[in-house]
């Protein structure tokens, strides 16, 4: 339909027998004549100043919510991720080590990890150390801050109770809590060899990502912690307690860590695990095509 001269754009011409406002029942029709396509006519009901009634609200489910909840059929919420590792820094960087050790011992390999968890008001950071041959926890520390002063307490527990040997490889992610020069300094006074995973890669740091899993799947999500001090006292129960001398792994012939270390300690004389590296073979060409796999033993000798 064709708009007629001197009439404005947008309203269409009223049909005989149609009274101003649309419609014979007192009902106007609002048309759209400039969109093409556009939806059918919205009618407005004159009784309403114009406007269309609104529609009843619903009514809230608050019953079965509760019904749900009694029943443990809701549905988990995803909890909020913090980031713990900040690998955008300018300090050095070590050589993996850990994917290259055939290890046959306890104290030749500790990894190394970080991970939050969320109190009432606040979320908190743990640090752990974990025997990377008998997977027990041999230093942990809780603390407010990811100030390296967190990882340095586990480490500094760790070497209290345990007192590694020399040429121990300390396992870690790239985070600039391990890389800055307090952490590598007190590794080298220990005379402990840093190994970093590569960028992205937890699969360099297994061990230590399952038993912060398993930590918060059996302690941390099944509790409610008031604070800092009621969290510190379950995370001893847990760690010195259940994990390190109760829970069996299947990893270990369904053994706990400490068993495990009491069984082959009789058997496996403490040593130095085995490094596997390649080399350029003999008149192979700069692109190191052909590459020889070569198996050493370091000794441990203390320096004093």
């Amino acid at each position: 339909m064709s708009v007629g001269p001197g009439q404005p754009r947008g309203l269409l011409p009223v049909a005989a027998g149609v009274p101003a406002g649309g419609r014979s029942d007192g009902r106007a029709v609002c048309h759209s004549a400039d969109r093409p396509g556009a939806s059918a006519p919205v009618r407005l009901s004159a009784d309403h100043g114009g406007a269309a009634p609104a529609r009843p609200a619903r009514e809230p489910q608050t019953g079965r919510a509760r019904l749900l909840r009694e029943d443990n059929l809701l549905a988990v919420q995803p909890r909020a991720f913090v980031v713990t590792t900040d690998a955008h820094h300018d300090l050095e960087v070590y050589l993996n080590l850990a994917s290259r050790l055939t290890l046959t011992g306890i104290n030749q390999l500790w990894v190394a990890d970080i991970t939050y968890i969320r109190l009432r008001t606040e979320f908190v950071y743990l640090a752990v150390l974990l025997d990377g041959f008998s997977r027990k926890v041999v230093g942990w520390a809780l603390e407010k801050t990811l100030a390296s002063r967190l990882p340095m307490g586990a480490l500094h527990q760790a070497i209290t109770t345990r007192q590694p040997p020399p040429g121990l490889v300390h396992h870690s992610d790239r985070g600039v809590q391990y890389a800055s020069g307090d952490y590598v300094q007190v590794l080298q006074q220990h005379q402990m060899i840093p190994s970093m995973s590569r960028p992205a890669n937890p699969y360099d740091n297994a061990s230590c990502e399952s038993f912060l899993k398993t930590l918060k799947r059996e302690e941390i999500y099944a509790n409610t912690y008031r604070d800092l001090v009621h969290l510190r006292t379950n995370m001893e129960a847990f760690i010195d307690q259940y994990y390190n001398r109760e829970r069996l792994h299947s990893a270990l012939g369904y053994r706990s860590p400490e068993e495990f270390e009491h069984a082959v300690a009789s058997v496996n004389p403490p040593g130095a695990a085995t490094l596997q590296f390649f080399r350029p073979a003999e008149g192979s060409g700069r692109d190191g095509t052909k590459r020889v796999r070569e198996t050493i033993q370091p000794t441990r000798t203390r320096v004093c």
